[in-house]
């Protein structure tokens, strides 16, 4: 049996929860809390193998609750919560998994399927494998706003793309140019393309997307191209083939 807690400051989502883990015949919950303080009293008193626990509630946020066990008091970590931003934090924190409200019964049901694993690689995962199942739930039916990239010292990050002022396809690896650095993940242009905002990234050649953001001005080129000059000051060329295609973006 997989004993489980939940914490939720909304009875409404707490019922949920526990109507969809009553489902499952090998999970048992073993108490439910609504405030930071009960949740303290609650995992110290059952010691569950895995609690789903809100972010944001009174007396205690989530990471707070933690905060107050000793690592030998603390379960496996699922946090609930509506707000995005809170992803890399809760990763920072060892949690097993994160789901984003509304979430739907299939995302539960692969939570519990790594729960019952008995190899602690599948139960764990690593951090590029959570982010990546985040950044799946984040993406349904919304374009994609958030990407995990790697820094030139190889270490991933979860890189906004309201940050990114072009992005250059080489081979079959994808560069993000920001302010900031340069980023990398594998991929397509073509792949990327279909994930992003139409609205506000334009694609001007085969090998580059800008943000439309990051454009200062447009400059008539030769053979019906345009340079295209960045608030930065980069310069990138808009294709006579794709100003056809998106003529009437700017």
């Amino acid at each position: 049996m997989i004993r489980v807690a939940v914490v939720d400051d909304e009875p409404p989502a707490r019922r949920k929860l526990c109507t969809l883990l009553a489902r499952e015949a090998d999970v048992e919950v073993v108490g439910e809390a609504g405030s930071g303080p009960e949740a303290v009293g609650l995992l110290r008193a059952t010691r569950p193998d895995l609690v789903f626990l809100d972010i944001q509630m009174p007396g205690l946020d989530g990471f707070e609750v933690l905060a107050e066990l000793a690592p030998s008091e603390r379960p496996q970590v699922v946090f609930v919560t509506a707000y995005d931003q809170h992803a890399l934090r809760a990763f920072e924190v060892h949690a097993f998994d994160y789901l984003l409200k509304p979430f739907a019964p299939s995302r539960l049901a692969g939570v519990l399927e790594r729960a019952r694993s008995p190899a602690p690689a599948a139960r764990e995962g690593g951090l590029e494998g959570r982010l990546e199942r985040l950044l799946a739930t984040l993406g349904e039916g919304r374009p994609t706003t958030r990407l995990l990239v790697e820094r030139e010292n190889g270490r991933e990050i979860l890189l906004t793309l309201e940050r990114v002022d072009f992005v250059r396809a080489e081979r079959n690896e994808l560069t993000f140019h920001t302010r900031d650095g340069v980023f990398r993940r594998r991929g397509t242009l073509s792949e990327l393309e279909t994930r992003l905002d139409a609205e506000r990234f334009l694609r001007i050649n085969r090998s580059e997307i800008v943000r439309l953001d990051a454009v200062a001005e447009l400059q008539p080129w030769f053979h019906g191209d345009y340079r295209v000059v960045l608030r930065g000051g980069t310069v990138l060329s808009w294709s006579r083939r794709y100003r056809a295609r998106d003529k009437d973006r700017f």
